[in-house]
């Protein structure tokens, strides 16, 4: 069996869907389906190309006019559930696809088979190219599935209009100003589902990296309501908490006047790539009554070009106790990996305490 993610699209899956399709799509010819989704260039296809590829081969089957394709969309979904043939990961993600190749000229009928499939198969990644041309009425469209009674359809309300969502089109006006998302996100901000509660904290880390005062502003009106929300907001908050923005950490209960980092320590001078840098150091809580802290180290890695660019590994979140103190020693991994190409020279390694970075070492990297 394959390891490839691209290969949830194989011989297993098309078998199994081209029969749903026999049953759903009147002529429906099962060979010509396989032959036109395995053509020639089908191995070669990593998984978005597949995703948009079986898309469009579906597509060939379907009536030409989008919003009769549509209702027979439905009926293929409806399918899929009576078979109890439900998504694994992603892999009927090219419904949605289908809708933004196909229908982005047919408002209506789009929006009409957006809020059907994302019960389904999530619609957030297809939805973008419509908020770009259809602005407000798109917009005005999520507001109204914020109050959907479908978890489903509420979390696309929020995570398809997340401005800087991952592998996803951006949406430059909504990284520019937010505002019309606010009432969405103030809809869901006590919803009953997790999953939803989660997608409006991703959407104010989102708006956080471009308006940070925006997102300032609702956690001081939000924290303090109950325990779910005083997460989402911290979690809304996480990347301000890691670039060290005085203000949310004042909110959150970190001060680091009174905790002192001693003995700070490269244990490792020089590593081995494929080995690992091992650092201790200690911290002393100096004031009378408990502290809360923030504890994080600054990895400064050495790029190609000579430079370095830190990168930030959250250690925990603690409390402290008055007059105590406390050791620690960490390993941070220079295994080989696909993500990340190590360079040999200086790195730095520094401790950062309530967002505060507290001295800066150096180590060296070598093969």
């Amino acid at each position: 069996m394959s390891n490839l993610f691209k290969d949830i699209y194989n011989q297993e899956f098309y078998d199994q869907f081209a029969a749903v399709l026999a049953q759903t799509v009147d002529s429906f010819d099962c060979a010509q389906f396989k032959s036109l989704i395995f053509c020639a260039e089908f191995n070669d296809y990593e998984l978005k190309d597949r995703m948009i590829h079986t898309a469009k081969v579906m597509a060939h089957f379907l009536p030409k006019d989008f919003g009769q394709a549509v209702t027979v969309v439905k009926k293929i979904i409806n399918q899929l559930r009576q078979q109890q043939i439900c998504e694994q990961s992603i892999e009927f993600m090219f419904f949605p696809e289908f809708i933004a190749l196909y229908g982005i000229d047919d408002y209506d009928n789009s929006i009409d088979a957006f809020e059907f499939v994302t019960q389904f198969t999530s619609c957030e990644f297809a939805v973008r190219p419509y908020i770009v041309k259809y602005p407000e009425p798109m917009l005005t469209q999520m507001l109204l599935w914020s109050q959907h009674q479908d978890s489903r359809v509420r979390r696309l309300a929020s995570e398809g209009s997340r401005p800087r969502l991952p592998w996803a089109m951006g949406l430059p006006s909504l990284k520019q100003d937010p505002t019309p998302l606010l009432a969405i996100l103030d809809n869901l901000k006590q919803d009953p589902e997790e999953i939803v509660r989660r997608s409006v904290a991703n959407n104010l880390n989102d708006i956080a990296k471009d308006n940070a005062d925006v997102v300032i502003d609702i956690a001081k009106k939000w924290l303090g309501s109950n325990k779910e929300r005083d997460w989402l907001v911290k979690h809304g908050c996480r990347t301000l908490l890691k670039q060290g923005n005085s203000e949310v950490l004042k909110l959150f209960g970190f001060d680091s006047r009174f905790v002192k980092l001693s003995n700070f320590k490269i244990e490792t001078p020089t590593v081995n790539i494929g080995k690992h840098l091992e650092f201790s150091f200690s911290l002393a809580n100096t004031a009378s009554k408990t502290q809360m802290v923030r504890l994080e180290y600054g990895l400064y890695y050495l790029k190609k070009n000579g430079e370095l660019a830190r990168k930030v590994f959250k250690i925990s979140e603690r409390e402290l106790a008055a007059n105590q103190g406390y050791d620690f020693n960490r390993k941070q991994s220079f295994k080989l990996i696909t993500t990340r190409v190590f360079y040999p020279g200086i790195h730095q390694l520094a401790v950062i305490i309530n967002g505060q970075e507290q001295q800066l070492k150096p180590f060296e990297l070598v093969v």
